[in-house]
């Protein structure tokens, strides 16, 4: 209850390798020390940097800086990053963010290495791998990295996936949560609950 946090400007990264072959997407474990989501698989990415200034160019910025930080993997021109989607953390959170997903080629030659601090292991999977991997417990996924790997996992290449988004119109979503009792559960728009809950 109270007013609601203003949201951070992120940005989030999903590298892709595998060209017109069988698309594999990066996920890199954070610290199980971490007080934000330790423990998880998730993108490389974070929040914008207050020298990076503002708008897309600093969005675009945080993006490659976080990828260099956290996997090693460096990417010169802000151009690369093609944007996928935008998400902002519902109202009744508290540490909210705006953040904008990218998708990006994995550089010719480039490796990706956890930093050890931050995030302490990266891992190549197919969507559809990590989300089973994920059903079996065997990665923590939290909520947007499942919704965003059902979404990849439609596409078979790389390639169909870049050309996909550089024709897609980007719409904010705006999850929100739904209080039943003592359970809480988070609804995306259009799902049952999202619209009366908002009334």
């Amino acid at each position: 209850m109270g007013v609601a946090t203003v949201p951070r400007p992120a940005a989030t990264v999903i590298v892709l390798r595998g060209g017109a072959e069988d698309l594999e997407v990066l996920l890199v474990k954070r610290n199980p020390a971490s007080r934000f989501m330790g423990g998880a698989w998730v993108f490389p990415g974070g929040a914008v940097d207050r020298a990076e200034g503002e708008g897309e160019q600093a969005l675009r910025a945080a993006g490659l800086r976080e990828l260099a930080e956290e996997a090693a993997i460096e990417l010169d021109d802000p151009t690369a990053l093609v944007p996928f989607s935008r998400w902002i953390t519902p109202a009744q959170v508290k540490i909210r963010f705006d953040t904008w997903f990218y998708l990006t080629p994995l550089p010719e030659g480039a490796r990706a290495r956890p930093d050890g601090h931050e995030v302490v292991e990266a891992r190549w999977y197919a969507p559809a791998q990590a989300l089973e991997a994920g059903r079996r417990g065997e990665l923590l996924l939290v909520f947007p990295t499942i919704k965003h790997l059902e979404q990849l996992s439609a596409f078979g290449s790389a390639e169909g996936l870049l050309e996909h988004a550089r024709a897609r119109e980007i719409r904010p979503v705006e999850p929100r949560v739904v209080l039943s009792g003592e359970t809480a559960r988070v609804v995306l728009p259009g799902e049952p609950g999202y619209d009366e809950e908002r009334a």
